[in-house]
C-alpha cells in the first residue's frame, strides 16, 4: 500500500500501458493500420507521462521497461517476417550448413527439407528473402544458433530465446549508457528515452530485430573507449559490426580520437592499432564461414541494399522521380552507388574537419554521418533508427526522439498491398519527413541562432 501511496500515478499510467501493449502483441494485424496508428500514439503518450511523473527514480523506470518487455514473450511478431530466416540460418548451421552459401529456395525448390519446419519458415519468411544468401553476420548468426539450441522443433520456443537475447541486450545498453552519461555529467534518466521508448519496445523486443544486440556492443566500446581500455573497446567494437555492419561507417570518425599524450598531433600508432584490432577480431568471427564462393554471395546480398531495394527513402525518392522524368526508368543502381560515395565522403569530412577530440564529439559525428547516410539511403526500415536514437541520448539533439515517433508512418506503406497498384504511398512518407526534417533543420542552423539572438 506504501508503494501504491507513494506512486500511485505512474504505477496507474504502467497498468493501462501494460494493457496496450498486450493489445499490440497478441490483437494487432499488420495491416490494421487504425488500430497501429493508435496504439503507438497511446503508448507514447502513456511513455512521456511517466517519464514525467518518475524522471527521478531509475530502479522504478528499470522495472517498467522489463515489464513492458516481458509482455511481449509470447508473441509471435506481428510487424517483421524476418524472424522467420533467422530461426532458418540457426537450424542451418546446427545441421552443419554454411547460411551463406545456400538460398532457403534452393532447398525448398528442390523439396529437399533439411532442417525441421522448412516449410513453414520458408513460407513465413517470404520469397523475397528466401530467394537471397544471408546476410547476418557471425556474432548475429551466433544468437540464431542459440535459440535452435534451446528449441530445435518449436518457432515459438525459438522465438522466446531470440526475444531473451535481445532483452539481455537491452539492459546492457542500459548498464554502460548509465555510466557513459554519468561520465558526460549527463542526467541519467535520457537513458529511458531509449530504453523506455515504445518503438524500441516494439521493434526491437516485440519485432526482434538485432540492432539492440549491435547497440549493446556499440554503447559498451564507446564506454571503454572513454575509459582510456582502447584495446578491449576494439574488441567490443568488432562484435557489434559483427552483429549488424553499420559500425563501419563509424570508423573513420576515430581518425583524430586518438591523441598524443601531452603533445599536438594524432597518435598514428595508436590509431592503426586500433583499426588492426577491430580488423583481425572481425576477420576472425567470419573465418569459419570463409571461402571465395562465401565472399561472393556476402558482397552481392549486401550491394542489394543499395543497387535494388527501396523503401521509405527521402532524398533517394526524389532522385528516383527526376530519373524517371529525364530517363523513363528507374537509376537505382547508378543513384545508389552515387549517394554511397556522397555518405562516404561527408563521413571523411566529419573526421577530418572535427576538431575537438572527446568522447562527446565523436558520439555526435556518429549521429551526424548515421543521419546522412540514413537520409541518403535506398531503404529505411523502421528499426535502423535506433542506432540514431541511442546517440542521440548522448547529446543535446533531439530529432531522432522524433523520428522514432513518427516512423511508424512507414507501415502504412503497406497499405496499398491488397490493390493492384502495390507501390508505397508517397503522400506518408512525405508527411514523415517533412516532420523530420523540420526537426532537424531547426535544431542544425536555426535554435542556435534564436538563442544567439
Amino acid at each position: 500500500m506504501q508503494l501504491w501511496k507513494l506512486y500511485k500515478v505512474p504505477l496507474l499510467l504502467t497498468i493501462v500501458s501494460l494493457i496496450l501493449y498486450w493489445f499490440f502483441a497478441y490483437d494487432l494485424i499488420r495491416t490494421e493500420y487504425s488500430k497501429l496508428i493508435t496504439l503507438y500514439s497511446l503508448l507514447w503518450l502513456l511513455f512521456v507521462l511517466i517519464l514525467k511523473y518518475s524522471k527521478h527514480n531509475i530502479q522504478l523506470l528499470a522495472g517498467v521497461a522489463l515489464l513492458f518487455r516481458v509482455i511481449f514473450i509470447l508473441a509471435i511478431p506481428n510487424l517483421s517476417q524476418d524472424f522467420y530466416r533467422f530461426i532458418w540460418d540457426g537450424r542451418m548451421i546446427l545441421q552443419g550448413f554454411n547460411p551463406y552459401l545456400y538460398t532457403p529456395e534452393s532447398f525448398i525448390t528442390a523439396q529437399e527439407f533439411p532442417i525441421a519446419q522448412a516449410q513453414d519458415l520458408y513460407k513465413g519468411m517470404g520469397q523475397l528473402n528466401g530467394s537471397h544468401f544471408s546476410n547476418y553476420p557471425p556474432i548475429n548468426q551466433l544468437c540464431f544458433v542459440i535459440a535452435s539450441l534451446f528449441s530445435n522443433s518449436s518457432i515459438l520456443n525459438s522465438v522466446v530465446v531470440l526475444r531473451i537475447l535481445i532483452i539481455a541486450a537491452d539492459f546492457g545498453t542500459f548498464f554502460f549508457g548509465k555510466r557513459l552519461l554519468q561520465e558526460f555529467n549527463i542526467p541519467v534518466k535520457h537513458i529511458f528515452w531509449y530504453v523506455l521508448n515504445p518503438f524500441i519496445i516494439i521493434e526491437l523486443t516485440g519485432n526482434l530485430h538485432f540492432e539492440g544486440v549491435m547497440i549493446f556492443f556499440l554503447v559498451w566500446s564507446l564506454f571503454l573507449l572513454h575509459s582510456g581500455k582502447w584495446k578491449w573497446a576494439a574488441v567490443v567494437f568488432a562484435l557489434s559490426i559483427s552483429v549488424k555492419l553499420i559500425p563501419l561507417l563509424f570508423l573513420p570518425l576515430l581518425f583524430k580520437y586518438f591523441k598524443k599524450p601531452f603533445a599536438k598531433g594524432i597518435d598514428l600508432k595508436k590509431l592503426i592499432s586500433f583499426y588492426a584490432i577491430v580488423g583481425t577480431t572481425t576477420i576472425l568471427l567470419f573465418a569459419p564461414f570463409f571461402s571465395s564462393e562465401f565472399i561472393n554471395n556476402y558482397t552481392q546480398t549486401v550491394a542489394l541494399w543499395f543497387n535494388n531495394f527501396e523503401f521509405n527513402a527521402s532524398i533517394y525518392y526524389i532522385i528516383r522521380e527526376l530519373g524517371y522524368l529525364f530517363r523513363g526508368y528507374n537509376e537505382i543502381a547508378i543513384i545508389g552507388k552515387i549517394l554511397s560515395v556522397i555518405v562516404f565522403l561527408i563521413v571523411i569530412g566529419l573526421a577530418i574537419f572535427n576538431k575537438r577530440k572527446t568522447t562527446k564529439a565523436l558520439i555526435i559525428n556518429m549521429l551526424l554521418g548515421l543521419t546522412c547516410y540514413l537520409l541518403l539511403s535506398t531503404t529505411i526500415h523502421p528499426w535502423y533508427i535506433a542506432t540514431l536514437l541511442i546517440l542521440s541520448v548522448f547529446t543535446n539533439y533531439k530529432y531522432p526522439l522524433v523520428w522514432s515517433f513518427i516512423v511508424i508512418l512507414s507501415y502504412l506503406a503497406y497499405i496499398n498491398l491488397n490493390k493492384a497498384d502495390k507501390s508505397e504511398n508517397l503522400w506518408i512518407i512525405a508527411i514523415e519527413y517533412v516532420v523530420v526534417y523540420g526537426v532537424l533543420i531547426w535544431e542544425l542552423f536555426i535554435k542556435k541562432r534564436v538563442k544567439q539572438e
